[in-house]
């Protein structure tokens, strides 16, 4: 599968991925890796991710993606932040449109690429 499988009608998804892709290739380096369920972006780590809620729900936000850091951000954008492991929290963003894809959400993409990058 590759990115035009996974976005086959759904134009508002893809324009909302163009813009996260666009965010973390300006960061450097990360590998895209495309699956049925969703795309990851990885360094040592996956770093982040995107998946389309109406693939399972109907229903739901055209894209959400999914960021993980090693702090919980307190930002309240996030749908819903988890710790599936001490010290490791994902987040859950719900994305509407690419112009979500903002300064934030940039900086979060950032941090998170950084930390996948590091040895820790």
């Amino acid at each position: 599968m590759d990115e035009d499988d996974f976005f086959e009608g759904q134009a508002e998804a893809r324009r909302i991925y163009q813009a996260i892709r666009a965010a973390v290739e300006a960061l450097g380096d990360a590998e895209v890796r495309v699956s049925k369920s969703q795309i990851g972006f990885y360094r040592k780590r996956p770093f982040a991710s995107v998946w389309r809620p109406g693939q399972y729900l109907g229903k739901g936000p055209p894209l959400v993606l999914t960021i993980y850091l090693r702090r919980r951000d307190r930002s309240a954008r996030w749908k819903e932040v988890v710790e599936p492991k001490p010290g490791r929290f994902t987040h859950h963003l719900e994305l509407h449109s690419a112009e979500e894809v903002d300064a934030e959400v940039r900086g979060r993409l950032a941090e998170a690429w950084t930390e996948a990058g590091s040895g820790r």
